[in-house]
């Protein structure tokens, strides 16, 4: 269609500077992301840990759906669910963590015993009942 000169070539010097820009770009997100996940690690060691008496305020879930396309393009679907519990402290401030499906089974919203995390790090929280069993049994001052 394009003979040399005619302006078709253009396209053959275009789709690979656009091809290597969207790398690149793609690139510099996941390193982003390995740098913020590094930091917030790292600021998680160097804080405290805190054992504090705190009530448990909001339980939420975010549930991811991906579609994955297998042979014969046949779709497969799957998700993943993340859970978080928003703990309130005697202050009156709150503090989101993320925990296992378990510990969210466990915790019921109103449920009042000591929160232990460190930073953003979630560590684990032990029930009042919990507490006084412990304390019968000699395993809790």
């Amino acid at each position: 269609m394009f003979g040399p000169g005619e302006g078709g070539d253009w396209i053959f010097t275009a789709v690979p500077i656009f091809i290597g820009s969207i790398a690149v770009i793609i690139f510099i997100i996941i390193i982003a992301g390995l740098f913020t996940g590094l930091r917030q690690w790292k600021k998680n060691e160097e804080s405290p840990r805190l054992s504090v008496p705190a009530v448990v305020k909001i339980k939420r879930t975010n549930v991811r759906s991906h579609t994955h396309h297998h042979d014969q393009n046949v779709p497969s679907n799957s998700s993943s669910t993340s859970y978080y519990i928003t703990f309130e402290f005697e202050s009156g401030d709150r503090s989101e963590f993320h925990v296992s499906g378990k510990e969210y089974g466990i915790l019921a919203e109103g449920d009042t015993g000591t929160l232990t995390f460190q930073g953003t790090r979630y560590i684990n929280y032990i029930r009042e009942k919990q507490i006084e069993h412990a304390k019968k049994e000699g395993f809790y001052s």
